[in-house]
């Protein structure tokens, strides 16, 4: 005969203890494997407990309002219904009916299924199905495990509670004071509060939106770790990389695998990518790539430090500039290169360019040689310190400071401070010279059109006969004086002007080596770079042409005080 329970579980009597009985068989056949999926995960391999199972103990009914057996069609379950409260070592479960299986040591429990671990852990759920020698519960419908601050909604989770393990795999959403994580499968170590999402997943915090194949995520110190393709929105950076780490807190990110960090009109990529989105910081290490579209500028290198805030940027180790200008691009290299930026995030936003130690340039229309450099954007100018040499075509031009300005990216003009040396190369033994203190050089079109040589001018130029089919030199003339103005046309000397000289015309018969040249005449050919890699090369001038660094005359009166000083 039926009780008034049994009518309450008959309908679906059958189905339950069928359910019950595969769960129950999972559970016994697999016992310690039914984890060793998760177990193929490399941090699930380092956190994997070593500990055996232990068969847990009897399970202690403690409360039901009604209690019925059904021996023909559940024989050997004892059906509660009311209230129903269970204990086992350590954990409450409570819920509106359940299927109890003595034999086995297992119960199924349905509607309003609470269950208690202490203070710290609770799960809700619609069913529960719990075996208590493997103290797995297999929960289903409308999940909810909560841990201390963490909350997991899904629709099915197997706990282990031998281990504090559980398991989702039809889509699942964990909550914390600061992130919710969803994904198609994860679990959640309650012991060390970690957790591992796989496919489809999406975090979201106050700083990120992520979303990545595979998530590894703590709870306590609120670092993740992604694997796969991942894509981070924090603001106006976005965040491309296959392995990456991310404290959510601080706002600090490790990117590995050449990462992609892109801000706005900028974008670096290197094999690996510290980032700071507070201090607005981020370092690249190895092949790094800073792409700057606005500047239509390219830095590269093997280590590079950046600040977004201003525009700061330093870079060492085969570092490269690359301004993709008209007509053509230029590209700058030196030990240590220096950006920075004023006028940040204005209509008039410029940026200076610093240089030094060998640096080197190279575009098809000029190339310099220098031990450092300054380039600033808003001037376009180039400036070179340190035994600076410059060519352009057929021309060379020495001194101890050189600065180049340009217009709309082409050469517009070049001023030579302190021994100044220009030479056009005519053939391999002539040259035409012009030394002075200071030099003064104008373009047109990228080639030289006027050159002002100013204070102790010296020339040698040579006198072409252009009636003749080749270009023969016939003459040399060497002239000093304190002002010298050279006109060019066609990329000839057509006019010279200068103030009152001494000059000495010689015809090309008496011209030797002797006086061909000036005294600091020097071609530097072998030193000047021939193409885009050439500028990774460095050669040092010879020893007997670099160049003394004219000592400036002290003004009297800092001279004498200076004397009574050290009276």
């Amino acid at each position: 005969m039926k009780t008034q329970s049994s009518f309450i579980h008959s309908s679906k009597g059958k189905t339950d203890i069928i359910i019950s009985l595969v769960f129950l068989l999972l559970v016994l056949n697999v016992g310690e494997s039914v984890g060793s999926v998760f177990a193929m995960q490399d941090n699930k391999k380092k956190s994997s407990p070593k500990t055996e199972r232990s068969k847990g103990s009897e399970i202690e009914v403690r409360h039901a309002d009604i209690v019925s057996y059904d021996e023909q069609t559940m024989p050997g379950v004892q059906i509660f219904v009311g209230n129903v409260e269970f204990y086992h070592e350590g954990t409450v479960l409570k819920c509106d009916s359940a299927n109890f299986y003595q034999s086995s040591n297992s119960f199924a429990a349905f509607s309003n299924v609470n269950m208690f671990q202490g203070d710290t852990i609770s799960l809700k759920c619609n069913y529960l199905f719990y075996d208590g020698y493997s103290q797995i519960a297999l929960a289903r419908e409308k999940v909810v495990l909560k841990h201390r601050n963490s909350t997991l909604y899904t629709d099915s989770l197997d706990y282990d509670r031998l281990y504090s393990m559980g398991y989702f795999f039809e889509g699942g959403k964990l909550v914390d004071a600061d992130n919710v994580l969803t994904s198609d499968w994860g679990q959640y170590d309650a012991q060390t509060r970690e957790a591992v999402f796989n496919y489809n997943v999406e975090l979201k915090s106050r700083n990120y939106e992520m979303q990545t194949d595979t998530l590894y995520y703590n709870v306590i110190t609120k670092d993740a770790t992604t694997t796969g393709r991942s894509n981070v929105v924090s603001g106006t950076t976005n965040i491309y990389t296959e392995k990456g780490h991310f404290n959510t807190n601080s706002n600090c990110a490790i990117l590995l695998n050449r990462s992609i960090v892109k801000d706005g009109e900028s974008k670096m990529v290197a094999d690996s990518i510290i980032y700071d989105k507070d201090t607005k910081t981020a370092e690249g290490f190895g092949d790094f790539i800073y792409n700057d579209d606005k500047n239509k500028t390219i830095l590269t290198g093997d280590y590079c430090y950046f600040n977004d805030s201003t525009n700061y940027c330093i870079a060492y180790g085969n570092a490269l500039v690359k301004n993709f200008s008209e007509p053509d691009t230029l590209f700058l290299h030196a030990d240590t290169l220096k950006m920075l930026t004023y006028n940040v995030k204005t209509d008039s936003v410029y940026r200076v360019v610093h240089g030094y130690f060998h640096s080197r340039s190279y575009r098809t229309d000029v190339q310099s040689v220098a031990d450092s450099l300054v380039y600033n954007s808003r001037y376009n100018t180039l400036s070179l310190y340190g035994n600076p040499i410059v060519w352009n075509n057929r021309q060379q031009i020495v001194g101890e400071e050189i600065h180049s300005f340009f217009n709309d990216s082409t050469i517009d003009s070049i001023r030579v401070i302190n021994q100044a040396l220009l030479c056009e190369k005519l053939d391999s033994v002539h040259y035409n010279q012009v030394a002075s203190k200071d030099m003064y050089m104008y373009f047109n079109e990228g080639s030289l059109n006027e050159c002002h040589a100013v204070q102790n001018v010296k020339i040698n130029y040579f006198q072409l006969d252009d009636n003749l089919p080749d270009t023969v030199v016939i003459a040399m003339n060497h002239t000093e004086t304190s002002l010298m103005k050279m006109y060019m046309k066609n990329k000839k000397v057509s006019k010279v002007w200068t103030a009152e000289a001494d000059g000495t015309f010689y015809p090309i018969l008496f011209v030797n080596d002797k006086i061909m040249y000036l005294e600091n005449f020097a071609w530097f050919d072998d030193i000047r770079p021939k193409n885009k890699h050439d500028v990774f090369r460095w050669q040092d001038k010879p020893a007997e042409k670099i160049l003394k660094k004219t000592k400036r005359r002290e003004v009297p009166y800092q001279y004498l005080k200076k004397s009574q000083s050290q009276d």
